[in-house]
């Protein structure tokens, strides 16, 4: 017997007394199991279920299409912006032009480190952009998805502690299960030669590879933003405005640390 998991999502026009639970009983007559549920933007719910037969959940969609109290919007099988969304309590916002755009703002750290561990689970070449003022936490939370993806790290340039600037690897972290963590103002900007030649082997490898500031990266190299599989925007607040203007070519006084 197999069993399939669906996202199901739900926007609520009348939340009455008994809506959730007239909604449980449902599925508990179809033999559908909820794994997970939460409220995921404001007057919508979703639900993580489980079915053995896909007809259970056409029934539930032809009857919930039937009811007057709310308005079926999603029934598919769960993506990890879903899965994320059930865990948070909110969707991650995507640029409407650009779907490889996510943008977070610094009080949800733990959303975007849930985000990314996801993304560093994948097998094979993965290319990430992450853009973002000074300090608002762009390396930690690449750090905290490592860790959260049980995969390990490996800074090839960074100012966390001290400017970083390295120009070989050990063997064992020629391997696909490392995360590589790339600055694009030091490795541009501030390296020698021996180093980006470095880089250039570490972005031909079949492996997850992180470069902050990707705009300048991109500026300064011959990469472009159409090799980038996703970019993360991370500001203090949804107003701030992401701009590198002080970083001027061959010199960088853009402070990172």
């Amino acid at each position: 017997m197999t069993i399939k998991e669906w996202y199901i999502e739900y926007e609520i026009h009348k939340n009455r007394p008994g809506l959730l639970g007239d909604i449980s009983s449902l599925l508990g007559m179809l033999e559908i199991n909820i794994v997970t549920i939460n409220g995921v933007e404001n007057k919508r719910r979703g639900m993580l279920i489980r079915s053995t037969h896909d007809d259970q959940v056409i029934r539930l969609e032809s009857i919930i299409h039937k009811m007057e109290d709310i308005t079926l919007t999603k029934v598919r099988e769960p993506r990890v912006r879903d899965r994320l969304a059930i865990r948070h309590g909110r969707y991650i916002e995507r640029d409407a032009d650009d779907k490889k755009i996510f943008r977070f703002v610094r009080n949800e750290l733990g959303l975007l480190v849930d985000f990314l561990a996801e993304m560093f689970k994948r097998d094979g070449h993965f290319l990430v952009g992450v853009r973002g003022m000074p300090r608002v936490g762009k390396t930690e939370s690449i750090v905290a998805a490592s860790v959260c993806a049980n995969k390990r790290w490996s800074f090839i340039s960074s100012t966390l502690l001290r400017q970083t600037v390295r120009s070989q690897l050990a063997e064992d972290e020629y391997t696909e299960d490392h995360i590589f963590i790339i600055d694009g103002i030091v490795t541009t900007m501030r390296s020698t030669e021996k180093h980006k030649s470095l880089v250039r082997d570490i972005m031909r490898l079949p492996a997850v590879k992180v470069v902050e500031h990707p705009d300048i990266f991109v500026r300064e190299s011959e990469y472009e933003l159409d090799d980038f599989d996703c970019i993360i925007e991370l500001r203090n607040d949804e107003k701030e405005e992401i701009t590198y203007e002080i970083v001027e070519s061959g010199f960088s006084s853009f402070d990172i640390s």
